[in-house]
């Protein structure tokens, strides 16, 4: 110790740093341990929390099902029931169950009529799925880059995206986030361009007091089994207009009518159709699973804020920001931007393997979609070699540039929705385990 230090200066260093101390319990807790990747003692052992929930309930829905005999929606109503008390929810006028929420995409597009020679505006930062259903309509993806700052497709940039040939915007609500639905409806509205909203991970998030997935022509959601409402696999789409309901339900049906003609009748307009029917045992796991969406997606929203509230204070942690027009946010994930500047240069590989060594599981989350190669391998395939000019493909990488959201895939960190249903002391863990991650960074970097 600096014998020199004046009286003063030590009063002054002790106060700050009580009140430090009593503003974040959770500062200190730990910084001083050897980390775990180096050998130290984890911050936690006992895993977070797992993940589907379920009990007799769930159990009693499949047994109901099974010992009716009645398998297939055609014979039974247990979808039928779901579709009504998930449009109830949402606030929805129709609601049409499909197989998986690729599967609510796909009709989307098909009862819009997207197809050769159209193109399809996209946020980059996105699971697949998003890109594959514009691939299976022979359609162009054309992406627009991302807002770093909400991980969100930015919505001020999509009107210049725009074309002749544009043919629909299909944003994504990422992480259980809204995007900018006021600018996104207004573009579309604008330009006569239909809203697909991708509502897969946004189940009761909701724009400006309504819920994501009403607001624009369709809303698509997924029941897959990471989702915060599972079913193992499904989907729905959400709509207000009944013709759009009709076709979408006809596409997902062998062309058969959603009402009216019975459920063997055809509509009287041939068209392309599928197979993309939800079935009972799965409707019937939906019913009980909505028992709990409620309660969950509360205790999310309780442990993400206070989550958020002390990751705002370690520098190089940066909370995903939700639009001043997200009045709900699901947490489907935790997503925060890793700044390595902050933590002696450690790199993000290992500041996540050192996360994981905490006992605090975490994932970098998508890369940069817009480059990757099967997207070349798609455009040189027979259909796309047939359907468009050599030229056009060869000049739309260039065109799909999206240098924000390549720099968001350097630093993005998540966390799953099952660790936001912990406890708070869970999430004191997390702040625990990266403070102690910064204490200990240069020693991380250079082991």
């Amino acid at each position: 110790m600096n014998s020199s230090i004046s009286r003063r200066q030590f009063l002054g260093t002790t106060a700050a740093a009580v009140t430090v101390a009593a503003v974040s319990p959770t500062v200190l807790r730990g910084s001083t341990d050897t980390p775990a990747l180096l050998g130290g003692t984890p911050v936690r052992r006992q895993p977070f929390p797992s993940w589907p929930k379920y009990s007799e309930r769930e159990e009693r829905a499949l047994l109901d099902v099974l010992h009716s005999g009645k398998w297939f929606r055609g014979d039974g109503s247990k979808v039928d029931q779901f579709e009504s008390a998930y449009a109830q929810l949402t606030g929805a006028r129709y609601c049409i169950a499909t197989a998986n929420g690729t599967s609510a995409l796909i009709a989307s597009l098909a009862a819009l009529e997207v197809g050769p020679g159209d193109e399809v505006i996209l946020p980059p930062y996105t699971f697949v799925a998003t890109l594959n259903v514009v691939f299976l309509q022979y359609a162009v993806p054309v992406f627009v880059d991302t807002d770093p700052e909400t991980f969100q497709i930015d919505a001020r940039k999509v009107e210049a995206a725009i074309t002749a040939r544009t043919k629909a915007i299909l944003p994504v609500h990422i992480g259980g986030s809204a995007a900018d639905l006021d600018t996104l409806v207004s573009v579309g509205k604008r330009h006569k361009l239909p809203v697909i909203e991708d509502a897969c991970q946004a189940h009761l998030a909701e724009w400006r007091g309504r819920k994501v997935g009403t607001l624009g022509d369709t809303g698509c959601f997924s029941f897959q089994a990471s989702k915060n409402l599972n079913s193992g696999e499904g989907g729905a789409i959400l709509t207000h207009d009944e013709a759009l309901a009709d076709k979408c339900c006809a596409f997902h049906n062998h062309n058969r009518a959603r009402s009216g003609a019975g459920r063997h009748g055809r509509l009287a307009d041939p068209a392309r159709t599928s197979n993309l029917r939800l079935t009972e045992f799965q409707a019937g796991l939906l019913l009980a699973q909505m028992t709990r969406l409620e309660v969950q997606s509360r205790t999310r929203d309780q442990n993400a804020q206070s989550l958020s509230g002390m990751l705002r204070e370690i520098p190089g942690i940066v909370p995903a920001r939700l639009h001043d027009g997200c009045t709900r946010c699901a947490w489907h994930l935790y997503m925060f931007r890793y700044q390595k500047e902050q933590f002696a240069g450690l790199d993000r590989a290992k500041f996540l393997r050192a996360l994981h060594a905490e006992g605090v599981p975490a994932s970098g989350g998508y890369g940069p979609m817009n480059k990757d190669a099967f997207i070349t391998e798609t455009f040189r395939s027979r259909a796309y070699q047939r359907l468009y000019p050599p030229a056009e493909l060869a000049g739309w990488a260039e065109r799909n540039q999206c240098p924000e959201n390549d720099r968001l895939c350097q630093e993005a960190v998540w966390f799953t929705q099952p660790m936001l249903l912990g406890t708070r002391s869970d999430m004191d863990d997390i702040v625990a385990a990266i403070r102690k991650i910064q204490a200990h960074a240069g020693e991380l970097a250079r082991s």
